[in-house]
C-alpha cells in the first residue's frame, strides 16, 4: 500500500509535469464510476479502505447519498507510485446520467485521459456512447475498465471460455466507438488492446482487477476469478484482492497509457484554444510553461458557505499565485486572485502556488463562471479564449417555482442565482407577464435534484407547477417578402423567412459556424458542406444561440450602418420568442432585403427599429407554415424477447417509434425515439410491463415538428398557460 501522503508531498511533485496526470471516470449511470473512484482514494489514504465502495466519497452532498448517483463533479488528488517513482493524479469523478452531461463536457475540457467504466453483463449503453464520444472530441485519450466482472460468474455462469468471449465483445464494440467518434490520425493509436494492457478487467465493489500483463506477471486467470466466486466465504475474493488490487491495475494503466500535460497540451492546446497559436499565451499553453503568462480555464463554479464563489480549473500555463492579477475574458474585467489550492474530495488544501498542467481552487474571482478563460493581466490585449464548450443536451424540461413562505423570496432569488453559477446548464428566468419563476433543466430529474438542492443547500422551501416540456417554433416554407413599420412610420423593413436546411443546422449546433468567424471561411463551409450560395453565405450578420441565421441582403441602403445593433437586437428578441407560442425559434433563416431609415436618430431609436423589425418578421413566419419543434428522447432498452410485445406496446402508447431492433441470446436491445411530453411516466410504465426486467438508458436525441393532428391543441394550451389571448395569431395582427 502507498503511504499516505501529505499535500506538501503532492504540491511538491507538481512542480515536475512529466509526474502529473489529470484524469476523468466516465460511464453510463450505475456503471460503478464513484466506487471505482473510492477505491482508487481508498489507495492513497484518502479514506479508509474499510468503507471504499459503500463511502461513495466523491458523492457528498446527501441528494447523491440519498439517490445513490453522482450530480456534480468532484475533484480530488491522488499519490501513486510506479517502480519507486511517485506520481499526481488529479482524478475527477463524473455524472453518468443523461441530465447531468454537460458537467462531464466540462470536466473533459481540463483532462488528458479518461477510465471508461463499463459494466460487464450490460455492455455499451448509450451514455456509454455519448461520454466516450465527448471524450474523443476534447482529444482526451480512453483507457478501459471493464467492472463487475463477478455478475458473469454469479448471474450469468459463464466459464472461462464465454467470460473471455462476452469480455472481447465489449472491447470490440468500444473499438468501433473510437473508430467512429476519433480523429483519424489517433483512431488506430487510441484503440483499446488488452495485451498491451490499456484494458482493466475487475470489480471495483471487491476491490480486485487486472490488465493481461498484470495477469501474466502475477499468474493470474479467468479460471481464479470464477474459483473465488464459486465458494460461499469471501476469503478467495479477498486473496484476489490482495494478489491483483483495483487501484494499481488502473493507475498503472494510467501512468502509462495517458499522457502527461507536456504531451497531452502540444495536440490538445491547437484543438481547444481559439487564437492566434503564434503569440505568446498559445506557446506557453503548448509547452505546458510554468514560467509563461498564466492562462487558465474555469470549469467548475463551487458556491462555498464561508469562502464564497471558488473556481476550479486547470492551469494550462504559468503559475498560479495568491495576489496575482487576472483578466476575464468572457466578462472583460481585472480580478485579484485571494487564494489558491487543491482539492482533497470536498475539502480544499491551500497550497502557496500551482504550476501549469494541474488542476486549481481559486478563491477571488467572484465575476468568473465556468468556460471563463482567466489570461495574466499584462496579456489582456493579446486575443484569445477557449473553445465554446458544447453540450450534448440542451434544457427541455421547466417548472415555475415560488417560495412556501412569501418572506423568503429574496433569498429564493439569492439561492437560484447561486445554484445557476454552480449548473450552467439550469436556466433561471423571469416570465415579466406572469411574474413566476422559471426554472429550465435537462430532464425531470435534473429539475427534480436542483429542487433538493435548493432545501439542502440554501434551507428554501418552494411550490412548484408540474413539469412542462420546452417547445421551439419553426416554418416549414419560404415566405413572401413582408413590410415591417415603425410604429411612427418613419421606418420600414422589408423581411423574408425560410427553414434552414439540416445541415446547417448541425454545423451550427456543433459549433462548426460561429457568429465570430471570418465571413468568407464561414461561407466556404456552408457553400461545399450545406448547398449556400456563396454571396448569401457571406451576408450573414447574426446567428443566436437558437440556431437562427439573420442575412443582409440590402445594398446601399442609407443610415443602415447606424442602426445594424439595435436592428440585431430586435431580431434577436423576435427569435427569443416566436408569434405561434412565445417559443424560442429554431431553425430559421431570416433575410432583409431592403429598408427605409429615418435620417434623424430621434426618429429611429429602438422603441421605433424593435417593433418594425418583429413585425416583419412574425408574419413572415405565419405565412410558411409554421409549426412546433419537440424534443424526442432516445431510449436504448435491453430487455428478455418473452417482453419486447409490451415494451412495443408502451412505446406506442406514447408516440414512440422504434429504429432498430437486434437479439444477442435471450435478450433483445431496442432503439427507439419518443417525445420528452410523453416520457413523465415512462418508468413506472416499462417497469410495469415488463416486471422490472427491462433495463434502458435515454439520451436527447433531436427537435421534431409536432404532428399536425395536435399541433392547434399544443399551441393553444401553451398560450393559455402563458395567459396569451386564446385564438391564434393572424398575419394581419402584424401588419399596420
Amino acid at each position: 500500500m502507498p503511504k499516505y501522503k501529505t499535500s506538501e508531498q503532492v504540491l511538491s511533485l507538481m512542480k515536475d509535469r512529466t509526474r502529473v496526470r489529470n484524469i476523468g471516470i466516465i460511464a453510463h449511470v450505475d456503471h460503478g464510476k464513484t466506487t471505482t473512484s473510492d477505491q482508487l482514494l481508498a489507495a492513497s489514504g484518502i479514506i479508509s479502505p474499510k468503507v471504499a465502495g459503500e463511502a461513495l466519497a466523491l458523492d457528498y452532498l446527501s441528494v447523491e447519498q440519498q439517490r445513490g448517483i453522482t450530480v456534480k463533479a468532484a475533484n480530488v488528488s491522488l499519490y501513486h507510485e510506479v517502480e519507486g517513482k511517485g506520481y499526481v493524479i488529479n482524478l475527477i469523478d463524473t455524472p453518468g446520467h443523461v441530465d447531468f452531461s454537460g458537467r462531464v463536457t466540462r470536466s473533459l475540457r481540463v483532462l488528458d485521459g479518461s477510465i471508461v467504466v463499463v459494466d460487464s453483463v450490460e455492455g455499451v449503453m448509450t451514455q456509454t456512447e455519448t461520454v466516450l464520444r465527448q471524450s474523443l472530441e476534447e482529444r482526451v485519450r480512453p483507457i478501459l475498465f471493464v467492472n463487475k466482472v463477478d455478475r458473469l460468474v454469479k448471474e450469468l455462469k459463464l466459464g472461462p471460455q464465454e467470460m473471455m468471449q462476452k469480455l472481447m465483445d465489449i472491447i470490440k464494440e468500444v473499438n468501433n466507438l473510437i473508430n467512429i467518434y476519433a480523429e483519424p490520425d489517433l483512431k488506430e493509436k487510441w484503440s483499446i488492446n488488452p495485451s498491451l494492457g490499456n484494458v482493466v478487467f475487475g470489480s471495483a465493489k471487491d476491490r480486485w482487477g487486472f490488465s493481461i500483463p498484470m495477469a501474466q506477471k502475477k499468474g493470474i486467470n479467468m479460471k481464479h476469478v470464477i474459483d473465488a466466486y464459486s465458494v460461499s466465504d469471501k476469503t478467495k475474493i479477498n486473496e484476489l484482492a490482495s494478489q491483483v488490487p483495483i487501484n494499481e491495475a488502473l493507475l498503472d494503466a494510467v501512468i502509462k497509457f495517458v499522457p502527461n500535460p507536456v504531451e497531452a497540451q502540444k495536440y490538445r492546446i491547437p484543438k481547444i484554444w481559439k487564437g492566434d497559436l503564434d503569440n505568446e499565451l498559445a506557446k506557453a499553453m503548448l509547452a505546458a510553461d510554468p514560467n509563461g503568462p498564466v492562462v487558465m480555464m474555469i470549469t467548475d463554479m463551487k458556491v462555498d458557505p464561508h469562502a464564497g464563489l471558488v473556481a476550479t480549473g486547470r492551469v494550462f500555463s504559468g503559475t498560479i499565485k495568491p495576489g496575482s492579477e487576472v483578466w476575464l475574458v468572457n466578462a472583460k474585467a481585472p480580478q485579484k486572485v485571494l487564494q489558491v489550492s487543491i482539492y482533497m474530495g470536498q475539502f480544499r488544501e491551500l497550497a502557496d502556488e500551482i504550476p501549469a498542467g494541474n488542476i486549481a481552487a481559486v478563491l477571488g474571482l467572484e465575476r468568473a463562471r465556468s468556460g471563463e478563460t482567466l489570461i495574466d493581466v499584462r496579456f489582456k490585449d493579446l486575443q484569445g479564449s477557449f473553445e465554446k464548450l458544447h453540450y450534448v443536451s440542451e434544457p427541455v424540461v421547466t417548472i415555475a417555482v415560488e417560495p412556501k413562505n412569501p418572506k423568503d423570496l429574496t433569498k429564493m432569488i439569492d439561492a437560484l442565482r447561486k445554484l445557476s453559477i454552480e449548473d450552467p446548464n439550469l436556466v433561471v428566468k423571469i416570465n415579466e407577464e406572469t411574474g413566476e419563476y422559471l426554472l429550465s433543466g435537462m430532464g425531470f430529474l435534473h429539475v427534480e435534484v436542483s429542487l433538493q438542492l435548493l432545501k439542502d443547500n440554501y434551507g428554501v422551501d418552494v411550490v412548484t407547477t408540474p413539469p412542462i416540456v420546452v417547445y421551439r417554433e419553426s416554418v416549414r416554407n419560404k415566405s413572401q417578402v413582408f413590410e415591417g413599420k415603425s410604429p411612427n412610420k418613419h421606418n420600414k423593413f422589408y423581411i423574408s423567412v425560410e427553414p434552414l436546411n439540416d445541415k446547417t443546422i448541425e454545423l451550427i449546433s456543433n459549433g462548426t459556424i460561429k457568429e465570430d468567424m471570418d465571413s468568407k471561411e464561414m461561407a466556404k463551409i456552408l457553400r461545399d458542406q450545406a448547398d449556400w450560395d456563396y454571396d448569401e453565405a457571406k451576408k450573414i450578420v447574426a446567428i443566436d444561440e437558437n440556431v437562427n441565421v439573420l442575412i443582409d441582403a440590402t445594398s446601399g441602403v442609407q443610415h443602415l450602418r447606424e442602426i445594424i445593433d439595435t436592428l440585431l437586437q430586435g431580431y434577436r428578441l423576435a427569435m427569443r420568442e416566436g408569434p405561434l407560442a412565445h417559443e424560442p425559434v429554431r431553425g430559421v433563416k431570416v433575410v432583409l432585403h431592403d429598408a427605409t431609415i429615418h435620417e434623424d436618430p430621434a426618429h429611429r431609436g429602438p422603441a421605433q427599429i424593435y417593433p418594425a423589425v418583429r413585425n416583419a418578421i412574425f408574419a413572415a413566419m405565419l405565412m410558411s407554415k409554421p409549426t412546433l419543434l419537440e424534443p424526442l428522447q432516445k431510449l436504448d432498452i435491453r430487455v428478455p424477447m418473452e417482453f419486447v410485445g409490451n415494451v412495443t406496446a408502451v412505446l406506442s402508447r406514447k408516440r414512440g417509434k422504434i429504429l432498430n431492433m437486434t437479439q444477442t441470446g435471450n435478450v433483445a436491445r431496442v432503439l427507439a425515439e419518443i417525445p420528452v411530453s410523453e416520457s413523465y411516466e415512462l418508468a413506472s410504465d416499462l417497469r410495469g410491463s415488463t416486471g422490472g426486467r427491462a433495463f434502458w438508458g435515454t439520451e436527447f436525441s433531436k427537435w421534431a415538428p409536432v404532428p399536425d393532428s395536435i399541433l392547434t391543441d399544443v399551441v393553444l394550451k401553451i398560450r393559455e398557460r402563458k395567459g396569451l389571448p386564446k385564438e391564434l395569431p393572424k398575419v394581419e395582427d402584424f401588419l399596420s
